[in-house]
């Protein structure tokens, strides 16, 4: 028996694949996880106990970040890609999503993809305020798939957008080995149509990227991943340099209330109004659900 540190890189049916000392053993968990309700996740910083290629999972080491819907652990970067036109961008939709990763710790990086269809620079103006990352890219120019290259190096990322944006073209310009199908899903990412559960990483430029279902099903009503009125303004980083100037500042809702830093800074242009509007939205969204009550 030997102790390996490694990485859950998939998990089906309770058999969890974890890749250690350049190898991969296929595990089970310890049993006394199921008596502590814990599960593994992928992602998940493992160490594991092997005889040959199987082992067993014993220890769980400490999580950056945990997510229930997809369950997986430990992501660093959400790529959210949005089409500059066919499909044109659903703005509220991006922003729900950068909130949720946001309020995960994982970072939200805006990709907006098909540049060479359409100018991007309008969502330029909106998001370069935000302080989060924004690109633009072409993956039929080579346009931007370097700065996503790079990105992906040292870290554990995810993709998410609607259906036609891109994702599967950016994914092949970056590493075109992978021949991902467009506007379909691809089996060789352990997507069939009858594994759509399994969750899954692969190595890419030196990263992984996590093939997972439901990082575009995200919804903030959802008892599993809601984010409460008082947390949602932490998920607007521009927010952050305002909120301390509010006249009640522990208070204050950013929606209507007089003497609102953060309402003068839209209105003087230092705060996208487009993510003001979604804020709004959002929080109209959970404003009356409460945790006590959970």
């Amino acid at each position: 028996m030997a102790l390996l540190n490694g990485r859950i890189i998939q998990s089906i049916s309770g058999f969890y694949f974890v890749e250690a000392a350049d190898a991969v053993f296929e595990c089970k968990a310890k049993g006394s996880f199921r008596k502590k309700n814990i599960t593994p996740l992928v992602g998940d910083n493992v160490i594991i106990e092997t005889a040959d290629e199987k082992g067993t999972v014993t220890e769980i080491l400490d999580r950056k970040n945990s997510l229930v819907r997809p369950p997986v652990a430990n992501i660093d970067i959400l790529f959210i890609v949005a089409s500059v036109d066919d499909p044109r961008p659903n703005l509220y939709v991006i922003d729900k999503l950068t909130a949720f990763a946001n309020y995960h710790g994982i970072e939200p990086i805006i990709v907006f993809s098909k540049s060479d269809l359409a100018d991007a620079g309008c969502f330029l103006d909106i998001y370069n305020k935000s302080g989060m990352k924004v690109i633009c890219c072409s993956s039929e120019k080579n346009e931007g798939i370097d700065s996503i290259r790079e990105l992906i190096t040292g870290k554990v990322c995810a993709f998410t957008g609607n259906s036609g944006v891109g994702k599967s073209s950016i994914l092949n310009a970056i590493s075109p080995e992978l021949e991902l199908p467009t506007a379909s899903i691809s089996s060789k990412l352990g997507r069939g149509k009858h594994t759509t559960r399994i969750v899954s990483l692969y190595k890419l430029c030196g990263g992984y990227v996590a093939d997972t279902p439901g990082f575009s099903s995200i919804d903030l009503e959802l008892s599993t991943e809601r984010i409460y009125k008082d947390e949602l303004p932490d998920c607007f980083p521009e927010f952050r340099t305002f909120t301390d100037g509010c006249k009640f500042s522990l208070s204050c809702s950013h929606v209507t209330d007089k003497g609102c830093a953060v309402l003068e800074a839209v209105k003087n242009g230092e705060i996208a109004k487009e993510r003001h509007e979604s804020y709004v939205r959002m929080y109209n969204e959970v404003k009356n659900f409460k945790k006590w009550e959970e």
